[in-house]
């Protein structure tokens, strides 16, 4: 029996991501076939806030040769990821070097496709796990601070998409760190303006076609877990007779919400106030720090 949505509207909840980059992959490998799937995980969150994220689902991914600027195709759903068909469908039919997914736990904004991540722009791909804190007193300012070029593309009501579009604003295109730090930077600005003490919570994902950058911050500095995993090369290592490595790439990496298996040393966590930098030579880690 699917269960029921309802009780989860008109709180700040939370929802579970990942974020693949290396050689061209089968989605389900990750969305769907790991012990701890982004699918298993829409059903059964040990590490989320809410167990359940039944409120949507995204995919977004870059074709194969994808370098920075390719344009990413999108689908999102307002159905369950574990009750909706078209999701396994493509999944297993979805082959990309790099692509992000997302299952959601709606809170105040409605159960709407446009409320889906991943969002889109140009060539760019965001998603967030978090909120921002009483939304609803800092929307219109925020909403405000987009460049008027971008308003228009707003289509949905999530903290979520204003986030994107204030990165974007600040200058997302040509310098992805500065832009992340201004955004929140700004959001931190305006919701103590407003009185509130902890206005930004979550993690975020971005990414260009070639490289992701994957943010950890709060600002109470307890934010939602995020972990990346090792190179492949060293869990073969650690797990030689593990048959399900045959499927990865030398240069596979995930960043997830929570680990996709129980495995020792599979995953690290992603330290608080870090961003995570994924590219072709693997990751590296800046700090994270907001003048606000």
């Amino acid at each position: 029996m699917t269960p029921r949505r309802g009780p989860w509207r008109g709180r700040a909840l939370m929802c579970r991501w990942l974020a693949y980059s290396g050689e061209p992959l089968r989605a389900s490998a990750v969305i769907l076939d790991a012990k701890h799937s982004l699918v298993a995980q829409s059903l059964d969150s040990p590490l989320g806030a809410e167990t359940v994220n039944g409120d949507g689902f995204g995919i977004g991914w870059y074709p194969k040769g994808a370098v920075a600027g390719s344009i990413p195709t999108v689908f999102h759903s307002v159905e369950p990821a574990w009750n909706d068909e078209n999701v396994r469908e493509l999944a297993r039919s979805i082959e990309s070097p790099l692509f992000f997914s997302h299952v959601r736990a709606a809170g105040g904004p409605p159960i709407q496709r446009t409320n889906c991540h991943p969002f889109r722009w140009e060539n760019w791909l965001f998603m967030h796990n978090g909120f921002l804190g009483e939304f609803a007193k800092v929307k219109r300012d925020l909403t405000f601070a987009v460049d008027p070029s971008l308003y228009t593309h707003l289509k949905g009501t999530t903290d979520s998409e204003v986030m994107f579009h204030l990165a974007i604003t600040f200058g997302l295109v040509d310098d992805p760190v500065k832009a992340l730090t201004a955004m929140v930077d700004h959001i931190e600005r305006v919701g103590r303006e407003k009185g509130i003490l902890f206005p930004m919570q979550g993690t975020i994902a971005v990414a260009d076609g070639a490289t992701i950058w994957a943010l950890r911050y709060s600002s109470q500095g307890r934010s939602r877990t995020l972990f990346h995993s090792v190179d492949i090369p060293t869990i073969r290592e650690m797990y030689p007779e593990a048959e399900r490595l045959s499927q990865f790439g030398e240069h596979a990496h995930v960043v997830v919400s929570e680990p996709l298996n129980d495995l020792p040393g599979v995953f690290v966590e992603v330290p608080e106030g870090t961003i995570a930098i994924l590219d072709k030579e693997g990751y590296h880690h800046e700090p994270f720090r907001s003048a606000a």
